[in-house]
């Protein structure tokens, strides 16, 4: 199993799966034309794909969702609140319930219910039956079902969304700060290395903090909170850019 990402952060975000000729795709945000240029630097095409997972109806996580499903005839999955939000439901819409895990071809797919402010948000944790990915994002605090899924993963991608000092101090108007830093907003760096030292951590071969604010986040700042709780150098946690992505990331038997 192998995973990268397009983009993360406010302005759009995109992540592919991958296991066997199985390539599924979590969320779209972007424009169809920005997402086939994206998808190029992975040496992949939209018809590549085999399906697209949506997480939650905001709009850099489904702006780009339906035409790219129309126009390459790619089966849709998200939850009842999330299609009915995002406007999903006249597409080849495959429902998911939280906690009942579906299949799609080469892929064991747990989608995992997370406290944000969407109508029906979930997260997704992947398996080949060898290996397990988690991607975790847009959530503002765990539950312990949230610490039960994303236990044991071979890889994570996890929420860093702010640094609670520079949110307070930054551009942001008093309720979205509110928003932003609430239960059901955006995990903070500190939040999320709470959660990681939380859950089994011993397994991951690859770390990757994700959905960064440009505004209220610092690379180095949410390397260093991670990397704190898995006792390494700040290298070793890897980002997802909002520009650049993630290149290409194996998970090894």
């Amino acid at each position: 199993m192998r995973f990268a990402c397009l983009g993360s952060g406010s302005r759009g975000n995109a992540t592919l799966v991958e296991e066997g000729g199985t390539r599924v795709l979590i969320d779209c945000g972007f424009s169809l034309r920005e997402t086939t240029r994206r998808l190029a630097r992975l040496d992949l095409t939209p018809d590549d794909l085999t399906a697209v997972l949506v997480t939650h109806e905001h709009s850099d996580h489904v702006n780009g969702v339906a035409r790219l499903a129309m126009r390459h005839g790619l089966p849709v999955y998200a939850t009842a609140g999330t299609a009915r939000g995002g406007a999903l439901e006249e597409l080849d819409w495959r429902l998911v319930c939280s906690g009942q895990s579906f299949g799609v071809a080469d892929l064991h797919i747990e989608p995992v219910a997370v406290p944000h402010d969407a109508l029906e948000p979930c997260q997704y944790v992947f398996s080949n039956g060898n290996r397990k990915l988690g991607v975790l994002t847009d959530c503002g605090s765990h539950t312990d079902a949230m610490l039960d899924a994303f236990s044991g993963c071979h890889g994570l991608v996890l929420e860093c969304n702010h640094d609670p000092a520079m949110l307070a101090a930054g551009p942001y108007p008093a309720a979205l700060r509110r928003r932003v830093g609430g239960a059901d907003g955006h995990l903070s760096n500190q939040e999320a290395a709470e959660f990681l030292a939380t859950i089994d951590h011993g397994w991951l071969q690859h770390l990757v903090a994700a959905h960064l604010s440009e505004t209220n986040n610092l690379a180095h700042l949410a390397r260093t909170a991670l990397a704190a709780v898995m006792n390494c150098t700040e290298d070793l946690i890897d980002l997802a850019d909002q520009e650049v992505g993630l290149s290409w990331r194996s998970l090894h038997n």
